[in-house]
């Protein structure tokens, strides 16, 4: 048995989301069927994170489990050739250790959300980035943003359907920035809870229209209360860019 460590691209708009579900196709279940028709087993494949319906990935890192004697390149090019024409693609796919595991090995995940703020409609990039037609002020955002750095109780930014143990995490980085008519936002932390960083990005879009003040993105945090937040921002702009292993 060798374990494959693989890195996965793929554009959510056509999946109920990374983890395997009974009532749509998921991005877990495309690859695991690509390893079936590949190895003919029935072979689980495990992310490091699990991506809601609609979210995108740039660099999942993802493992699986396989009996076949088969070769590292030769695997990624076969479900390469397997995985279409869905907008799945493995980058890289390499042997790793026994113990090394995609989710529980992993000590760092990051997320980029990516806006484009600008009156004119989307064309190319519709479903994959969120439009804002209003100025949004990229400077208050950030100074915002700061105010939810670090260990916190994120019940406020947290999905009522989230099965997290606690609201406790850490957040270690969460930066606004602008380039013309796009704002990114950057968030790291060993993990997140459920609609966390979604649910950050609609709260710091109410401080970038002037709505909210950094003060009250502080308050609503330490409110420790779902009804304080906004609504979450869309799935659209939301992209998995990369997992820190040891």
């Amino acid at each position: 048995m060798t374990r494959f460590a693989l890195t996965v691209e793929y554009d959510g708009r056509p999946f109920v989301g990374w983890q395997r579900q009974a009532h749509g196709v998921s991005v877990q279940g495309a690859l695991e069927a690509a390893v079936l028709a590949v190895t003919g087993e029935a072979a689980a494949v495990h992310a490091a994170g699990r991506t809601d319906a609609g979210v995108h990935a740039l660099a999942m890192r993802a493992h699986v489990d396989i009996a076949k004697p088969i070769a590292p390149f030769r695997l990624m090019e076969a479900l390469n050739a397997l995985l279409r024409p869905a907008p799945v693609a493995v980058l890289s796919c390499e042997a790793i250790a026994d113990d090394w595991h995609a989710r529980f090995s992993c000590l760092g995940r990051a997320y980029e959300y990516r806006i484009v703020n600008r009156r004119a409609p989307l064309t190319v990039e519709r479903g994959l980035v969120w439009q804002v037609t209003r100025p949004l002020d990229a400077a208050a955002m950030d100074a915002g943003a700061r105010r939810l750095v670090g260990r916190h109780d994120f019940t406020t930014f947290r999905s009522a359907h989230c099965q997290a143990d606690s609201p406790l995490r850490t957040l270690d980085t969460l930066t606004v920035v602008r380039d013309g008519e796009r704002v990114t936002v950057r968030a790291a932390a060993r993990s997140f809870l459920h609609h966390q960083v979604r649910s950050m990005v609609g709260a710091l879009a109410e401080v970038g229209l002037g709505r909210w003040t950094p003060d009250d993105l502080a308050a609503a945090l330490g409110a420790r209360d779902r009804a304080k937040l906004p609504l979450n921002a869309p799935a659209d702009g939301l992209y998995f860019v990369g997992a820190v292993y040891p």
